[in-house]
């Protein structure tokens, strides 16, 4: 078949309308792989740190312990395991920050990244909203877009359409400034929320987080990954940018 330019050139013009705002461009899955666990001079410049260097678990431990779940390991550049074991969480606390990382699930993963958790509870869960991280269509969870990938698990419901196949890599971005809250996946907005909102306050007394009246509130914590489910997970380029 021919190409056929002037399409392609109004695809382009078309796109180029489309408001900067609305559109969130994260790295190809080649050049994330090229660039692996680095940040460009700009990038720097700009406030990003990583979270994980590539070749160890520094900055990490395990939730209420002072040392990593031994099934958590470095390979081949990424953060992962491969059998159901404790969650993870980082070293130092966050209050607002932007977070992005790229992650990887097995057919049928379940897992998740919280966020300002703290350490008051048995479980993180019971005190961190959750990015969800979800193969929706091997798992039973993906049934209910309250629970599917890049919901705010239990609470806010994600749109269907934009999560990758299991076993290819997915770019998760996570904003928490004050109380407003923003998950991304592949480049596009899932969900946006106000921690401590009449309607957030209104889901949680209706979700099993209702038992615990610090779910949600703490102005900073740790960010933790699920690790409590079977199967294999792996992330890499994990940055955080502290903000004011």
């Amino acid at each position: 078949m021919h190409p056929r330019p002037l399409r392609y050139g109004s695809l382009l013009a078309g796109l180029a309308l489309l408001p900067a705002a609305c559109i969130h461009r994260p790295p190809t899955a080649a050049n994330a792989s090229e660039q692996a666990n680095s940040l460009t001079i700009s990038q720097q410049s700009a406030g990003w740190r990583l979270l994980f260097d590539g070749t160890s678990t520094a900055g990490w431990r395990g939730y209420k312990s002072a040392t990593v779940p031994a099934a958590w390991h470095v390979e081949g550049g990424t953060l992962a395991k491969s059998t159901g074991t404790d969650d993870l969480v980082t070293t130092d606390k966050y209050g607002n920050f932007e977070l992005e990382l790229d992650w990887r699930l097995a057919p049928g993963g379940n897992a998740g990244v919280f966020y300002r958790g703290t350490e008051e509870y048995d479980h993180i869960y019971w005190s961190a909203p959750e990015y969800q991280l979800l193969d929706d269509q091997g798992h039973p969870d993906g049934k209910d877009r309250l629970t599917a990938a890049a919901s705010d698990y239990a609470l806010y419901a994600s749109p269907a359409g934009f999560l990758h196949a299991p076993g290819e890599w997915n770019h998760t971005r996570i904003v928490v400034n004050g109380n407003h809250v923003e998950h991304w996946l592949n480049g596009h907005q899932m969900v946006v929320y106000e921690l401590g909102s009449d309607d957030w306050n209104d889901r949680v007394s209706k979700s099993k987080f209702k038992d615990y009246p610090h779910y949600g509130k703490a102005k900073e914590g740790y960010i933790g990954i699920q690790g409590d489910h079977d199967g294999a997970l792996a992330l890499r380029n994990i940055k955080i940018k502290v903000l004011p």
